[in-house]
């Protein structure tokens, strides 16, 4: 427990890297990535100034960030878990063959970052495999429905860009991305790496032992299959006050819901479908998939 920081420890780091970089307490976001996995570069994009306290485990960090497009940053660092003047200023883009090797302090300031949260990724954003993602538009107003706050416990089946926006917003949290093949694993693990969210947790499948230690989920959203009714009563298994999101293509799925939902103990079955039209190359209006989106809970 010696790497382990204390309260006063972090204050007074915080204090002594403020005055340095000149910037007021209330302006700064603090990550503790020695007792938490924290989802760094997500914090680094969201805030101008971010004060984490690591270690070796955080050892290719500098380059991370790097690769993350944040050479130009500012990075003041700091050595050991005792507050002291052993700090140094420095740009991340000179850090990159450097390695973290023990507690350290940094306080990052990244001026280009934008201090709130856009739901609705770009699509050209994640990475390329098996995957059809959804539509950004599409995926900002599913976003809207789940609700996610910064602590949130969520478990998604089959819905990796809705995985990547919901580990950024729930950062404190736990997101379960549920990926039975393994391209789309494949791929899901890649966009997680991409995007630092360390807060993602990826299973092949909702089995009451694939999930025995993990977290129970306040909420599944859940891409419909032929398995739907299976993966609803394993997950009920984990959490029997499970709210659930399910999406369709399929009229035949969305047809069979009431029954599976009654079947249950689902209630308050609501619908949403969502169009989307863009213009396409030759100016015209093409239409998106447009999907269900049935929503109940117990």
């Amino acid at each position: 427990m010696s790497d382990i920081y204390t309260n006063s420890q972090m204050s007074g780091w915080a204090a002594l890297l403020a005055d340095a970089a000149m910037v007021s307490l209330d302006r700064i976001k603090i990550l503790d990535n020695v007792k938490n996995e924290c989802n760094v570069l997500p914090a680094i994009e969201m805030n101008q100034y971010v004060l984490l306290f690591t270690d070796s485990r955080d050892r290719g960090l500098f380059y991370d960030i790097w690769e993350a497009g944040h050479a130009g940053c500012d990075v003041f660092i700091g050595y050991g878990l005792e507050p002291s003047s052993r700090y140094e200023k420095k740009k991340i883009s000179e850090l990159i063959d450097d390695e973290v090797t023990g507690p350290t302090v940094m306080l990052i300031y990244n001026q280009n970052a934008h201090e709130s949260y856009k739901i609705g990724i770009e699509n050209d954003a994640f990475a390329r495999g098996p995957i059809h993602y959804v539509g950004n538009e599409i995926r900002a107003v599913i976003m809207t429905m789940m609700g996610v706050d910064s602590e949130d416990r969520i478990l998604l089946v089959s819905a990796e860009s809705i995985v990547i926006e919901a580990a950024m917003m729930a950062h404190g949290g736990c997101i379960i991305a549920v990926e039975p093949d393994k391209g789309s694993e494949a791929s899901m693990r890649e966009n997680v790496e991409k995007f630092g969210v360390r807060n993602v947790r990826i299973v092949t499948d909702v089995r009451e032992e694939t999930l025995k230690d993990l977290p129970a989920p306040r909420l599944s959203f859940i891409v419909a299959t032929e398995e739907l009714e299976d993966q609803i009563r394993d997950l009920i298994k984990k959490n029997s006050h499970m709210s659930f999101i399910i999406y369709t293509l399929d009229l035949n799925v969305l047809s069979s819901i009431k029954a599976i939902f009654e079947r249950n103990g689902i209630k308050n079955l609501r619908v949403t479908q969502i169009t989307v039209a863009k213009t396409g190359k030759d100016s015209s209006f093409v239409t998106q998939p447009t999907p269900w989106l049935i929503r109940g809970n117990r």
